[in-house]
């Protein structure tokens, strides 16, 4: 995601002294870069885009713990066919885990929740999603509106629908591309603006 901030301002003076002024301003531009999240998985790998965009905490959350391993030989602890797996805890590994990071508020966006796409698991507190996520098996609108989606699988779904619960596992995890940012006026990353988050 970049930022581009643009202030013009010219006096031009002409006859009799009469002065034309004018101010020409650009608030952020913004490029959407597409951020790339890779798994590891013992069905294979999985590549996932990730929604800086609309989900900046969220997208920051899932780069600093990737770099942290946190989410190296995680299992998938939750597999509901024709719906979803879940995985992200890395901490027990039974879906009852979070980080060592506090939880993030909700950042709903106009994405539904498709094939492929990829949301925050979250207890019944809307912002209490912290490290665990999902990736749909099937299209579900229901969960629109309710959740953070933090991304989209690009390749690998065939290896997402071979996972097994309690068998099958997360290796290791990768991010390609820049790093997110919050948007207009944040001065910085995330962890930056949100102390407290981090």
């Amino acid at each position: 995601m970049g930022m581009l901030f643009i202030h013009l301002k010219d006096r031009i003076c002409k006859m009799q002294k009469i002065c034309l002024s004018f101010s020409i301003s650009f608030a952020s531009v913004h490029f959407a870069v597409a951020q790339q999240f890779a798994l590891e998985t013992t069905q294979g790998r999985v590549v996932i885009n990730l929604q800086a965009d609309t989900a900046p905490l969220h997208v920051e959350r899932i780069q600093i713990l990737s770099r942290d391993e946190f989410y190296n030989n995680m299992p998938f602890h939750r597999v509901v066919p024709g719906f979803m797996v879940q995985t992200g805890d890395g901490q027990y590994g039974n879906g009852t885990g979070v980080s060592k990071y506090q939880n993030l508020p909700l950042e709903l966006s106009s994405i539904a929740f498709k094939r492929g796409v990829v949301g925050m698991a979250r207890a019944q507190d809307p912002n209490s999603a912290n490290s665990q996520f999902f990736i749909m098996l099937a299209d579900n609108f229901a969960l629109n509106g309710k959740y953070t989606v933090v991304g989209q699988v690009v390749s690998g779904m065939q290896s997402i629908d071979s996972v097994r619960q309690g068998t099958d596992k997360v290796i290791r995890t990768e991010i390609a591309g820049p790093q997110p940012r919050i948007s207009p006026g944040s001065g910085g990353t995330a962890c930056q603006r949100y102390p407290n988050l981090c």
